[in-house]
C-alpha cells in the first residue's frame, strides 16, 4: 500500500518507519528540513514543503495514495489548515492527529472521522490497524505475539467456531466475540452498539457484522487476515 505521513515528529517518523519495514511505500513530508534529512534513509521518499500551501500540496502525488495521515502535532492551526486543504483533495482515506479534545471536536467538523491519539495509542497499533486489512484494533504483547480485535470474515457468517476450526488451521485463539448490534432511539435515529459476549466456546455463531478477538503470533495472524 501507498501512504503520505505528514509531519514527521516522533510519532510520524516512528508510524512512517513501522509501515516501510512492513514493504510498504511511504512518503514522509514535513517543513522542516532536518527533520526530512533524519528519515531519508529510512522511508521510501521525504519531501521538505509546507503542507498548508495548496498549490504544493496538490503536487503530492494524492490520487495514487492509500492513506494520507496528517501527523502534525506541534502547531494545532497549522495541523487543521493541512488537514481541510487535504479532505478538499478528496484523498482516499484521511488521517488526522488530534491533540486535545476541542481539536478533535474540530476535525470532526471539518468531516474527518480517522482520528488518532499519540498519548494513548502507540505508533506500533496503528501501523497495524494501516497494513493488516480487516483490524480494528491491536494489543501487542512483545515483538512476536499481539491480541487484536478483527472483522469477521463473510465466509465465517452464521458458522460456529468449532466449525472454522481456527485453532488447527490458523494455529490462532480466539478469546472472545464482539456483537455489533444497531438500534433505534424513540426519535427515529439509529447507532451502534457493541457487546461483548464473554470467553468464546465452540458453538458460538459467528456473524460477518461481528468481531473476533485472537490470540496468536503476527505471521499467523497476518497469513489468516490475507487469506479473508
Amino acid at each position: 500500500m501507498k501512504y503520505i505521513i505528514v509531519g514527521l515528529g516522533n510519532f510520524g517518523a516512528s508510524l512512517g518507519k513501522k509501515l516501510t519495514s512492513q514493504g510498504n511505500e511511504v512518503i514522509g513530508v514535513d517543513s522542516k528540513m532536518e527533520k526530512v534529512d533524519l528519515l531519508k534513509e529510512h522511508l521510501s521518499h521525504t519531501i521538505c514543503l509546507d503542507a498548508t500551501d495548496e498549490f504544493t500540496v496538490s503536487g503530492l502525488p494524492l490520487s495514487d495514495t492509500d492513506v494520507v495521515v496528517v501527523a502534525i502535532g506541534e502547531d494545532k492551526g497549522a495541523n487543521i489548515m493541512a488537514t481541510a486543504l487535504l479532505k478538499n483533495l478528496k484523498v482516499k482515506r484521511l488521517i488526522s492527529r488530534a491533540i486535545d479534545g476541542l481539536h478533535e471536536k474540530v476535525l470532526n467538523a471539518i468531516g474527518v472521522n480517522d482520528i488518532v491519539h499519540p498519548e494513548e495509542e502507540s505508533a506500533e497499533r496503528w501501523a497495524k490497524k494501516l497494513s493488516l486489512k480487516g483490524v480494528i484494533d491491536s494489543f501487542e504483547l512483545n515483538d512476536d505475539y499481539s491480541i487484536m480485535e478483527v472483522h469477521v470474515p463473510e465466509k465465517f457468517d452464521q458458522k460456529n467456531i468449532r466449525e472454522i476450526d481456527i485453532r488447527k488451521v490458523y494455529n490462532l485463539l480466539v478469546l472472545t466475540t464482539i456483537a455489533n448490534t444497531e438500534i433505534k432511539s424513540t426519535v427515529g435515529k439509529t447507532r451502534n452498539i457493541t457487546k461483548v459476549k464473554g470467553v468464546a466456546g465452540a458453538d458460538d455463531i459467528l456473524y460477518k457484522d461481528g468481531i473476533l478477538v485472537i490470540y496468536g503470533s503476527n505471521k499467523d495472524i497476518k497469513r489468516f487476515l490475507n487469506e479473508y
